[in-house]
């Protein structure tokens, strides 16, 4: 098995930005949702609220980020290390996390309301929640540090969806960070609560991902529709939601390289 691409999301519901080579921190892959748009109440803006935000494109500078979308001028923005400090929520049920405001007025005008743009200064400042030691942090990301998808389950997905006359989903409708070629379509099943070495690196395979309606949204159109979902509540329903791919946990820092090996230690 090896990795076959690679993912981060800058900007949390940003659309997806692709590496040869990332760099894995203990809360994720390097610059992955460190940054976020929240509302007026201080709570992340997600695909889930605005499929608008498919249409914001990314692109990582040293200290800061590039940010484009169709009717604006492209705007740099530095990383607000002196930056208002508020703190804020990934989700609305969640508890606050430290955050500090980059900037207003572009973000506000993109998504046609009142919004900041916020950075996680510092993220060790989110624990995850659960299936994680005590203090294991996490950026932006809904829940885990690093979200792995298998191809070939993928492809069995779009086999069931041919079957039922649907069109097939590419795999950036999950909004992985790893994808894993040359595995068994659902081993990844297999592998929770056990550990997996990929580029020489260890990682825990923690916890299954249930998966939301942000997967009938076409990332590059940010048009609705109704699958796949429909087709993981037939096929991939399960006690804890309708599944597609594993969130990890590192347990050792360094670089992820495309082609690197996929392991699942025996013994």
């Amino acid at each position: 098995m090896r990795i076959t691409a690679l993912y981060t999301h800058p900007v949390k519901g940003c659309h997806r930005v692709e590496h040869a080579t990332a760099r894995v921190e203990p809360w994720g892959l390097a610059g992955d949702r460190r940054w976020a748009m929240v509302d007026a109440e201080g709570i992340a803006i997600t695909q889930r609220d605005t499929s608008l935000l498919t249409q914001l494109s990314v692109t990582p500078r040293a200290g800061g980020l590039l940010l484009q979308a169709p009717g604006l001028a492209p705007l740099e923005v530095a990383e607000p290390v002196d930056g208002p400090e508020e703190f804020v929520r990934v989700f609305r049920s969640k508890p606050p996390v430290p955050a500090r405001v980059a900037e207003k007025e572009w973000s506000s005008q993109f998504l046609g309301r009142d919004v900041r743009l916020v950075w996680q200064a510092d993220p060790a400042g989110r624990a995850i929640e659960s299936h994680a030691r005590p203090g294991e942090p996490v950026s932006f990301a809904d829940g885990f540090p690093l979200l792995l998808a298998n191809e070939a389950s993928l492809s069995a997905l779009n086999d069931w969806l041919a079957e039922a006359g649907d069109e097939p989903v590419p795999m950036t409708r999950f909004r992985p960070n790893l994808v894993v070629g040359g595995a068994e379509p659902w081993a990844e099943d297999d592998w929770l609560g056990g550990r997996l070495r990929i580029g020489g690196l260890s990682f825990r395979a923690a916890k299954e991902c249930s998966r939301c309606v942000v997967t009938t949204i076409d990332q590059e159109t940010g048009e609705k529709g109704r699958q796949p979902l429909r087709m993981l509540g037939k096929r991939r329903r399960f006690e804890t939601g309708l599944l597609f791919a594993i969130n990890l946990i590192p347990d050792e820092l360094g670089y992820l390289r495309l082609g690197d090996t996929v392991e699942v230690p025996t013994g």
